[in-house]
């Protein structure tokens, strides 16, 4: 089940990921995606790191080897290159994820107040792409303590939860919707 659950999260990252629906991923690819999440930074300090981030999550799907010799990647490439080089590796997920969430973070909490209500969550999410209520359920799972916000720190678990964690029920592998594959 274990790797089911994760073949399924990073599948459904993959989908994302492929914003032409060609069934693969390419440079091109992480350049568009980089500038959907740009487009919600209100600033151009985070849009920069936001385009920056994904041109290094490009590079690292490169360092595994995962580009076919047309330089794309299709989706088992992909979840193998994940597996080996960030759900194994919590330094590559510092450098490859954390400086997203982190933008994404100083962008989103434009009172400084250092937490994102559910509203902002699902704004986010529905400007991503992710299904209202998919991002809806997703935070009422990340809301841990039930405060109705999630902290900078919050964030930053349920991310890591999403692409360490094995455990179907830790909160951070329900974002992107069930880890389960469906059947």
């Amino acid at each position: 089940m274990v790797h089911n659950s994760t073949e399924q999260k990073f599948a459904s990252l993959f989908t994302w990921f492929d914003r032409t629906g060609d069934g693969y991923l390419t440079r091109d690819d992480f350049q568009q995606i980089g500038e959907v999440f740009a487009a919600v930074a209100p600033d151009e300090n985070n849009k920069n790191a936001l385009r920056t981030a994904f041109t290094v999550w490009w590079d690292v799907l490169g360092e595994a080897g995962a580009p076919d010799a047309q330089d794309r990647v299709g989706t088992q490439r992909f979840i193998a290159a994940m597996r080996s080089h960030v759900a194994s590796d919590t330094e590559t997920l510092e450098r490859l994820v954390m400086p997203i969430i982190d933008a994404l973070m100083r962008a989103l909490d434009t009172d400084r107040s250092g937490t994102l209500t559910a509203d902002e969550y699902v704004r986010l999410y529905d400007a991503l792409g992710i299904d209202p209520a998919i991002s809806g359920a997703a935070f009422q799972r990340l809301d841990r303590n039930g405060s109705g916000t999630l902290t900078h720190e919050e964030f930053r678990a349920a991310i890591e939860e999403f692409y360490l964690s094995t455990d179907i029920e830790a909160p951070g592998n329900w974002m992107l919707g069930s880890p389960l594959p469906p059947g």
